[in-house]
C-alpha cells in the first residue's frame, strides 16, 4: 500500500500519523523486506506447515457448507452449523486466554492441532458412510472448541517465532497472506473434488494435512523462554486483562470495530451457497469461484500489509479498510452476474483482510507480553466468537428477505462503523503514538512526551 506521506517546507517527507520524517520516499524498500520474518527458522518451519495445513481447512470449509446447503437447502440451517462451529470461541475465549498466558505455548499448539486433525478425519469417515446434520453440529462445535484455545495459542505463539517486536508485523502480514493464499486455493480446489468425488475426499485431505503443521511444531528450536507469571484466580486473570483492554482507547475501539464487523460482516460466507445457487444459478464451482475471489482479495491485502516498513500509520488504515468492506458487501448484494460478483467480493476480501491484520498487528505491538494470550483471546472474541451471533442473524435476514437484501444491509452497518471509528481516530493516535516512543518505533522528542507516555500508557497491574 502506499505510505501515508506528506511533504514538509523543506521538501523532506513525512508521516501523517507520527508527523516525523521517513527519510526517503515511502515506498517498499525491497521484496526482502516484505519476507524479513522468515528470515528466523521457526517461523520458516511455522510458515511451511501451516501454509499446507490451512488449504485442507479452507477445502472443510467449503465441503461443510456446500454439504449442509445440498441436504437442506436451508440459510437458517447454514447459520446454525456456522454458530455450532464458532459459539464455544466466543464462551471459551477469555477463560482460553488466561491459560495460553500460563501454559508452554508449543505443546498447547500440539494438543490444539492433533484434536483438529481428529475431527476432519472424523468428518471423513462420516462422509463416506452415512453422515446427519446432527453429527455436522456437532464435530463443528468440537472444532470451536478447539479454535478457542488454538487461535489465541498461535497469535501469541508469532511473538517467540520471531523473538522479538521488529518483525512481527511483517510475520502477522506474511501470516495473513498465508492464510489467504490458502484461502484462494482451497475453495477452488475443494469445488473441483465435490464435483468430481464428493465432499468426504476434502475432509480427508484436511485431516492429512495436519501432519505438515505438527511436525513443524516438532521440530522448532530455541524458542525464548515464556515469563512465568504470579499465578492469581481466573476471575482476578480476566478481570486484569478486562481493565487492561477497556482502559486503553486505542485496544478498546479496534475491538469494538472488530466486533461490529465480524457480526454484520464475516458472515457473508455463510450465504455464499445461496448466492452460488439462488442468485448466480450456479453449483460446487460457482461457490468455490466465489471464495477462491474473495481469497484472492484478502490475499491482495495481506501482501500490501507485508510490504510497509513498520506498524507506523496502519490506525488510519482501519477505518478506510472497514468501509471497503461494507462497500464490496453492499454492491456485491446487489450484482445478479458473476462477472461482476467476483471483482465485487475480491474488494470485500480485500478490504476485510487489511481491517483485520492492521488491527491485529497494532493490538500485538502494543501489548504487555504477559497480557498477551488473554489480549489475543478477546482479539480472538471479536473476531470469530462474535461470527456465529452474526451467522444466525444473517441466516435469519437471508430466510426473512433474502440473502442479496441481508448484505446490502450489513455492507451499510460495516460502512457507519468505520465513520464511528474514524470520528475516533484522534483520540486513538493520541493515545497509541506515546505507546510507540516507549518501544522505540518512533523517537522521543522532549522530555515532556515522555512524561505524557508515562500518563498515557496501558494501566498496569
Amino acid at each position: 500500500m502506499v505510505k501515508n506521506v506528506g511533504q514538509s517546507s523543506s521538501g523532506n517527507d513525512y508521516d501523517h500519523e507520527t508527523m516525523f520524517p521517513t527519510h526517503g520516499s515511502g515506498r517498499p524498500e525491497s521484496w526482502r523486506r516484505s519476507i524479513r520474518a522468515l528470515e528466523h527458522r521457526n517461523f520458516r518451519l511455522y510458515f511451511g506447515g501451516q501454509g499446507l495445513s490451512v488449504i485442507g481447512t479452507w477445502m472443510t470449509r467449503t465441503a461443510v457448507a456446500w454439504l449442509v446447503y445440498k441436504m437442506t437447502g436451508s440459510a437458517i440451517l447454514l447459520g446454525v452449523v456456522a454458530f455450532a462451529g464458532q459459539l464455544p470461541t466466543f464462551l471459551l475465549a477469555p477463560f482460553a486466554g488466561v491459560w495460553v498466558d500460563r501454559l508452554p505455548r508449543r505443546p498447547l499448539l500440539l494438543w490444539t492441532q492433533g484434536l483438529a486433525m481428529a475431527q476432519s478425519l472424523a468428518l471423513a469417515v462420516l462422509a463416506f458412510t452415512h453422515i446427519t446434520i446432527a453429527e455436522i453440529i456437532a464435530l463443528m462445535a468440537l472444532q470451536g472448541l478447539v479454535n478457542a484455545f488454538d487461535m489465541p495459542g498461535r497469535q501469541a505463539f508469532l511473538v517467540d517465532m520471531v523473538e522479538g517486536h521488529e518483525a512481527l508485523g511483517n510475520a502477522i502480514a506474511l501470516n495473513s497472506s498465508m492464510v489467504n493464499l490458502a484461502r484462494l486455493i482451497g475453495p477452488a480446489v475443494a469445488g473441483f473434488i465435490i464435483a468430481l468425488w464428493g465432499e468426504g475426499y476434502c475432509f480427508l485431505i484436511d485431516g492429512i494435512s495436519y501432519i505438515a503443521v505438527l511436525a513443524s511444531l516438532i521440530a522448532m528450536s530455541d524458542l525464548p523462554l515464556q515469563v512465568q507469571q504470579v499465578r492469581r484466580s481466573m476471575v482476578m486473570a480476566l478481570r486484569e486483562g478486562w481493565s487492561y483492554i477497556t482502559g486503553f482507547a486505542p485496544a478498546r475501539n479496534l475491538l469494538l470495530l472488530m466486533a461490529l464487523v465480524s457480526l454484520v460482516g464475516l458472515p457473508y460466507t455463510v450465504l455464499m451457497p445461496l448466492f452460488a445457487g439462488n442468485v448466480l444459478r450456479g453449483g460446487a464451482h460457482t461457490l468455490g469461484y466465489l471464495l477462491g475471489a474473495a481469497g484472492a482479495g484478502a490475499l491482495t491485502g495481506a501482501v500490501r500489509l507485508a510490504a510497509r516498513p513498520s506498524v507506523r500509520g496502519l490506525t488510519r488504515l482501519v477505518p478506510f479498510s472497514a468501509g471497503l468492506f461494507g462497500v464490496g458487501l453492499l454492491t456485491f448484494g446487489l450484482s445478479h452476474w458473476l462477472w461482476l460478483s467476483l471483482p465485487l467480493i475480491f474488494v470485500a476480501g480485500l478490504g476485510m483482510m487489511q481491517q483485520m491484520a492492521s488491527t491485529n498487528t497494532i493490538l500485538q505491538t502494543v501489548v504487555d507480553d504477559e497480557k498477551r494470550g488473554r489480549v489475543m483471546a478477546f482479539y480472538t472474541m471479536a473476531f470469530v466468537g462474535m461470527a456465529p451471533w452474526g451467522s444466525l442473524l444473517s441466516g435469519w435476514m437471508a430466510e426473512k428477505l433474502g440473502a442479496p437484501h441481508t448484505l446490502v444491509i450489513n455492507g451499510a452497518v460495516c460502512i457507519a462503523g468505520a465513520l464511528w471509528f474514524a470520528s475516533q481516530l484522534r483520540t486513538v493516535r493520541n493515545a497509541i503514538r506515546p505507546v510507540y516512543q516507549r518501544l522505540g518505533i518512533i523517537p522521543e522528542m522532549t522530555a515532556g512526551i515522555q512524561s505524557a507516555a508515562a500518563l498515557t500508557t496501558p494501566p498496569q497491574e
